[in-house]
């Protein structure tokens, strides 16, 4: 572990709507880590529940914690771009409201991230149901690059870290799996992101996530091809049809 006064700060950036069930234990999760410079920007959307309330408790505990409202609902992607344009840290981490990381999560990452000059990485992680019962195991490569990108995306969100002065332009764009269209502008700036492959991670899927609606997100990614990456008609179809064939292959198992 580094002595605390060489750790470079570290950004996590999380919104939070209505997840009051889950807060307290993402929270738990950060304040438990073996690495210890880091400030948490949670960022409520106007939530209807106590999630403020829980978050507050913390903030008042804990400096690091900090509190942002937003005065309307404007859903995830501006909220966490509001938390981009408020960070501090050398380096971005994204938790969100429902997850949670290992407690050697970021003492692990930063080290490889340092001792490697690494602008862009991520873990393994574990998907896990709403009762906290494990689901399975994503296992991930040890490096990344766009093309690979664009046939599926291996990013965990809750598992990537990026070196904030290289990528300091990028926000989330106001549509569907934002965070898929954030990681394609960035790998065109990048010859590789790299991996650690250990499960650092819990990814919590419940039955209303983004994530479970499978069919509008396949779907959607046609959309991304040609309109966002702007690839002409034959290599859209090149890796639409990958993107398909991997799909299939994973709900196979």
């Amino acid at each position: 572990m580094f002595e605390e006064r060489e750790e470079p700060l570290v950004s996590i950036i999380t919104p939070l709507y209505n997840s009051e069930k889950y807060i307290r234990k993402t929270i738990e999760s950060v304040l438990n880590q073996t690495y210890k410079n880091w400030e948490m920007l949670i960022v409520d959307d106007c939530s209807k529940d106590n999630g403020v309330k829980i978050v507050n408790e913390y903030v008042l505990k804990d400096k690091r914690i900090k509190l942002f409202r937003n005065e309307k609902n404007e859903g995830v992607s501006s909220t966490r771009n509001k938390a981009l344009d408020l960070a501090q840290g050398k380096y971005i981490a994204f938790l969100d409201s429902d997850d949670l990381w290992k407690k050697e999560k970021l003492e692990k990452q930063i080290s490889f991230m340092e001792k490697n000059n690494i602008d862009l990485s991520y873990t393994g992680y574990e998907k896990i149901n709403t009762d906290g019962s494990l689901r399975g195991e994503i296992k991930v490569p040890k490096k990344i690059d766009y093309k690979e990108l664009l046939k599926n995306c291996l990013i965990g969100f809750l598992t990537a870290i990026y070196l904030k002065e290289k990528f300091e332009i990028y926000r989330f764009k106001k549509t569907k799996v934002e965070d898929y269209i954030f990681w394609l502008e960035i790998f065109k700036q990048i010859d590789y992101a790299y991996g650690i492959q250990e499960s650092l991670a819990y990814y919590r899927v419940s039955n209303n996530s983004r994530s479970s609606n499978k069919l509008d997100i396949v779907k959607f990614h046609w959309k991304i091809y040609r309109e966002y990456e702007k690839l002409n008609f034959f290599k859209a179809i090149y890796y639409y049809f990958i993107y398909i064939k991997r799909g299939i292959k994973r709900y196979k198992k």
